[in-house]
This record gives structure tokens, C-alpha cells and sequence, in this order.
């Protein structure tokens, strides 16, 4: 009888104690979006230790994103096209500058040229084929071939050839010179100067712009002032 009342409360407690069965937390059912976002954002901290970046994913409403992030190999040729854009620019900003300090230096024409053969010229006549690029205007008489300075000695302007007057005026001042060379009006102190000029190997005509001549000084009379035809 003991036996059977001990079984009868072993029987009772197994039947006040019941197994509970445990429901999974809703939070513990993350959303495979989210836990991909999250090891994807992870993995993109550090894009460029591997060389690989992983794709980012976002979950929209709309539905899920997957956006691809600059790796290594797409992110070294922009890094090439921007330093190559910014060579440039600093290239052709030191050309301008270097214009703008060095004029004359950097930028000047030839000062030695030919000018072609004697029989090119017209007696009598100036020519002016060689004003624009050399700064130089080429006479004929009936004896000899000179070569004058385009430039006005009064203040360094360029002087206009006027034929049917057979002078020079020049356009800033008034200073007139004749086809010689010879100033005869305005505020020019002095005639044009005339550069050297001699016959090359070939025959042609050689006009050198380092060497001048001045009138007022007798330097006219020299022989390389002139070429004898």
C-alpha cells in the first residue's frame, strides 16, 4: 500500500510538471536581405585588401537592390584620367605664363631668313611680303636692294607703305618717312634703320635682323647696308 500511494505521487508530480514547448523569438527570424546587407557592408569596410569589393545589397520597398561598389581595377583607371586631366591643364597653364613673361624670348621669328632672288624685286617699289611674319620692308633702286625696319623711331609703331604717295605714315603719330627710308614730317627723330643684307651661296638674298644700320651715324655708307644688283 505504501508502494502504491509513492507511485500514485511520483505518477502526480510527472503530471504537474509538463514539458513547455519554447516559441522562437519573431527577432531571431532576421530577413535574409538584412543579414546579407549587413555581411556585405562588412565586407566593403576593406574594398581594397582582397582587390574584390563585395556588392552591396538594400531591401527597398520596391524590392531588394544590389549595388556594385568601386573595386580596384575600376577605381585605377579613373585615378589615370584624372591625373592625366590635371597635367594638362597645368601644362597649358605654365605655356600661357611663360608667354606672358617671356614675349619676345620665347616666341620670336627667325632673325636671320632669305628673302629670294634679286629679280624678285621691282625697281622703284617696295615690298612688303616680308612685314607680317619678319618685320622688314625690301627697297630697289636702280643700283642696289636694301631691307628696312617696320618699326617707327619715334615710339615703336609699325608704319603704314602709302604708294601712291610714296611714303611712309605712320598711324599713331604722324610721322612720315620717305621710300629711302628718310624721315621728312612728324615727331620721328630719325630715319628707319636698315638691317644687313648680303647674297647667300645659292644667290639668294640674305637679310640678317641682328645687324642694324642707323643713318644719322654714317652707318648707311657701309657695305652691308646695301646689295649692289
Amino acid at each position: 500500500m505504501i508502494l502504491r500511494k509513492r507511485a500514485k505521487q511520483g505518477g502526480g508530480a510527472s503530471a504537474a510538471t509538463p514539458q513547455k514547448t519554447v516559441a522562437p523569438k519573431a527577432s531571431a527570424q532576421k530577413p535574409a536581405a538584412k543579414a546579407a546587407r549587413t555581411t556585405t557592408k562588412e565586407a566593403d569596410n576593406h574594398p581594397f585588401v582582397t582587390g574584390t569589393a563585395v556588392p552591396e545589397v538594400f531591401d527597398t520597398p520596391r524590392g531588394i537592390i544590389t549595388v556594385d561598389p568601386i573595386d580596384r581595377r575600376s577605381f585605377i583607371p579613373w585615378l589615370g584620367i584624372g591625373w592625366a586631366a590635371f597635367a594638362a591643364a597645368t601644362g597649358v597653364f605654365l605655356t600661357m605664363m611663360g608667354r606672358f613673361l617671356f614675349p619676345n624670348v620665347l616666341f620670336e621669328p627667325p632673325q636671320s631668313f632669305k628673302a629670294g632672288y634679286p629679280d624678285d624685286y621691282t625697281i622703284g617699289e617696295i615690298n612688303e611680303k616680308w612685314k607680317e611674319k619678319y618685320g622688314v620692308w625690301i627697297g630697289r633702286t636702280d643700283e642696289y636692294i636694301y631691307a628696312l625696319s617696320t618699326t617707327c623711331t619715334h615710339l615703336g609703331c609699325t608704319p603704314n607703305w602709302l604708294g601712291g604717295e610714296s611714303k611712309f605714315k605712320c598711324p599713331c603719330h604722324g610721322s612720315g618717312f620717305r621710300k629711302t627710308g628718310i624721315n621728312f614730317e612728324g615727331p620721328a627723330p630719325r630715319p628707319l634703320e636698315r638691317y644687313r643684307i648680303v647674297r647667300a651661296d645659292d644667290g639668294q638674298i640674305l637679310i640678317d635682323k641682328n645687324q642694324k644700320f642707323q643713318q644719322e651715324k654714317g652707318e648707311w655708307e657701309k657695305s652691308e647696308s646695301y646689295l649692289v644688283v
